[in-house]
């Protein structure tokens, strides 16, 4: 499809992808009592998604944020607010039509950042999350969510807005809500990604 350049799929160890959940509801069930890392210790919730569980369109971000956290929601804030704008203003649906989630699904302590291995104890949740929506397709909000996701190094101005297939799945990373209100001038590479998305739903 004109303004989509392929790249060669990302090849999944599917020996660390936990296939014991057979639903949604087992998954979050098993996301609020995990104990995996040290972000159980300290986190006040968790947050396994939001949203339409047969839906065509995921999203995914890196880790909860302070205003996700306190308010237990992940459309809010200013962020919040452009990524709604673009759910429902761009692909012209509604945010209760797309499902949600990070990768990381409990807030770091204070201004800590998540580390790899916490990363990596979180993700088996994602890719099996993945496999039980199964999406048309995956949006990746932002550099840190894709290289956690896909462990591609590519730097970021290569692969954002180009679709690429993971888990049999088409993925496309555009930039993060956050990174648009630091650098507004981005918006409308943004927009264009997003009306290429839209186009192959």
């Amino acid at each position: 499809m004109a303004g989509f350049e392929y790249i060669d799929p990302i090849v999944i160890n599917k020996a660390n992808i936990n296939l014991s959940f057979e639903n949604m509801l087992e998954l979050s069930t098993a996301v609020s009592k995990c104990h995996l890392c040290d972000l159980s210790k300290s986190r006040s919730q968790s947050m396994s998604g939001e949203g339409n569980i047969y839906a065509d369109v995921m999203i995914v971000d890196a880790s909860v944020s302070d205003i996700q956290n306190d308010r237990n929601s992940y459309f809010v804030g200013k962020s919040g607010e452009i990524l709604e704008k673009m759910v429902e203003n761009v692909l012209g649906l509604k945010t209760s039509d797309i499902y949600i989630t990070h990768i990381a699904k409990c807030k770091p302590l204070g201004a800590n950042k998540v580390s790899s291995s916490e990363y990596n104890s979180c993700k088996p949740y994602l890719l099996r999350q993945i496999e039980l929506i199964n999406p048309t397709i995956i949006i990746v909000l932002g550099d840190e969510a894709y290289r956690v996701l896909s462990e591609d190094t590519t730097p970021f101005e290569n692969i954002r807005g180009q679709k690429i297939k993971f888990m049999n799945k088409n993925l496309v990373t555009i930039h993060h809500p956050q990174h648009l209100l630091r650098n507004p001038s981005l918006k409308k590479e943004t927009l264009y990604d997003l009306q290429m998305i839209k186009s192959f739903l």
